[in-house]
């Protein structure tokens, strides 16, 4: 059963409110293992309709979900040099492959016999593994382009953690695509930012920037890092999803050479995108409030709940008599409706149980309301409840969980425009940078400027935004800290 003692408000303390929130409404809890959580049912059911929402946009696409091994040899990140460098502090190594008794009888050890010959890294990323397999299904342009994707877990050693947003295991899914031709490889890589921009928006009801990352941000063996950024309640900043074009250097690190249709070998072109469950803890930052959880209806395992209130078993089967072909519509025009008639709890605590995990509609009908031939109806995202008439209620449902999704939109939207501004002087931007939100500043493009204002200020640049972002103009400038020239303005933020 849900705990009800309060949340702490938000505006109290931003970090222990989420804590509280991600427990409190069931959706994890730290493991036995330092740093690993657990993913109870009711958070792995809103990422399992992540995981659907996403895996039908990308077999749109043509991706065909695949699988790789977890482990991968050392000696394989060693081939791409800042593949390497990105990843190496955040790896687990393997070196045994077996135990044995304690010869002083204290449980079991390491098997000091059982040392591999070469050491294995749980994966942090696949790239490495994936292309080393690729290099046996690539020989021709016509086995060209190969779109996979793996839904798996990943490991990369936190020693700082927060549930969803960093742990040392996480699930995500990696896609990773081969292709013949640069031009074919990048703009793959910004139909897959498209992807996610518009999973983000029309199902998590997040608004995103979409952009390309600084030198010193993208990935690790990346040309381009294309991103969407999000803005969380506190006016942080967090990367909600990544599309890498590659270019060749996977490719030419395992040798994957394709023969041209001009019969000349070449070398293949590479993308590859992945979003997590880090995607959790942006959902519950951009819409809950001090109640709890507010699930946009697109994303919301149980998009409706009604709670039927009555005193005896022929009060109840008289209500759900009359309730029952409502329910049955509602279902059948695809609503994930679920009915709790359940005596082990009060129809209050339920109520509160239902508000904190974030269910978008309560249907709730007592004695009077048979009588009179109505419903309660409340909405998560406002709080506010009315009494309708049964005539029609179906229709009346399934539109208001359109205008609840809309509804968190705009209220997150509202919210960016809001801490989204202009800053044009260094000073400005030190005091500015520290109440939150994005800021659009002019930079020279050089690491050492970008590095001067991380050290200074813990901002970093969040992205450059695409040319198609509304808001957020392309004009020239001179560098806020330097006063050299600059192309654009790109966002500033402190971020997760």
């Amino acid at each position: 059963m849900a705990n009800f003692q309060k949340l702490t408000p938000r505006g109290e303390d931003y970090s222990k409110w989420y804590n509280e929130l991600v427990v409190k409404a069931d959706l994890a809890e730290q493991s036995a293992v330092r740093g690993c959580m657990v993913i109870k049912p009711y958070g792995y059911a809103i990422w399992e309709t992540i995981q659907q929402e996403l895996d039908r946009r990308f077999k749109a696409k043509g991706v065909k979900n695949a699988y790789f091994p977890l482990l991968i040899p050392k000696s394989f990140l060693s081939r791409e040099a800042e593949h390497v460098e990105g990843f190496a502090k955040e790896c687990a190594v393997v070196t045994h492959h077996r135990l044995m008794n304690d010869p002083n009888g204290k449980g079991v050890v390491v098997d000091p016999n059982a040392k591999l010959e070469e050491e294995l890294i749980i994966r942090p990323t696949s790239e490495t593994i994936i292309w080393s397999t690729y290099k046996n299904w690539i020989s021709s342009y016509r086995d060209l382009p190969i779109l996979c994707n793996q839904w798996c877990n990943v490991m990369r050693w936190e020693m700082r953690t927060r549930l969803f947003l960093r742990t040392a295991e996480f699930l995500w899914q990696e896609g990773h695509t081969a292709h013949a031709t640069k031009e074919e490889a990048e703009d793959f890589a910004r139909e897959m930012l498209d992807v996610y921009s518009d999973f983000a928006e029309s199902v998590m009801a997040i608004p995103v920037v979409k952009g390309v990352k600084s030198p010193n941000e993208r990935f690790a063996g990346a040309l381009n890092t294309y991103c969407i950024e999000a803005m969380m309640q506190d006016g942080k900043a967090l990367q909600a999803g990544t599309s890498h074009f590659l270019g060749q250097n996977f490719a030419k690190s395992f040798d994957v050479q394709f023969l041209s249709n001009e019969n000349k070998y070449e070398y293949v072109w590479a993308t590859s995108w992945g979003v997590s469950t880090r995607l959790m803890g942006a959902l519950i930052m951009t819409h809950s409030d001090d109640n709890g959880l507010v699930l946009p209806p697109h994303l919301a395992p149980i998009q409706v709940v009604f709670v039927p209130i009555f005193k005896t078993q022929e009060q109840l089967d008289a209500i759900m008599a009359r309730v029952n072909p409502i329910c049955d519509a509602l279902k059948a025009k695809g609503i994930r409706l679920k009915v709790d008639s359940s005596e082990k709890s009060t129809p209050g605590f339920k109520f509160a149980d239902y508000e904190l995990k974030g269910v978008p509609v309560r249907l709730a009908m007592g004695g009077r309301d048979l009588e009179n031939g109505t419903i309660e109806v409340a909405r998560r995202d406002t709080l506010t409840k009315e009494t309708l008439s049964l005539e029609g209620i179906e229709d009346v449902i399934v539109k208001l969980l359109e205008e609840i999704q809309a509804n968190c939109y705009k209220k997150a939207l509202d919210y960016r425009l809001a801490k989204t501004r202009i800053c044009d002087s260094y000073e400005e931007f030190k005091t500015e940078i520290q109440k939150g939100g994005f800021l659009l500043c002019h930079w020279d493009g050089t690491q050492e400027t970008e590095e001067k204002i991380k050290a200074e200020t813990k901002a970093t640049i969040r992205c450059i935004p695409l040319d198609d972002m509304p808001g957020f103009p392309k004009e020239p400038g001179r560098c806020m800290v330097t006063g050299r020239p600059s192309a654009r303005r790109v966002v500033f933020a402190l971020s997760y």
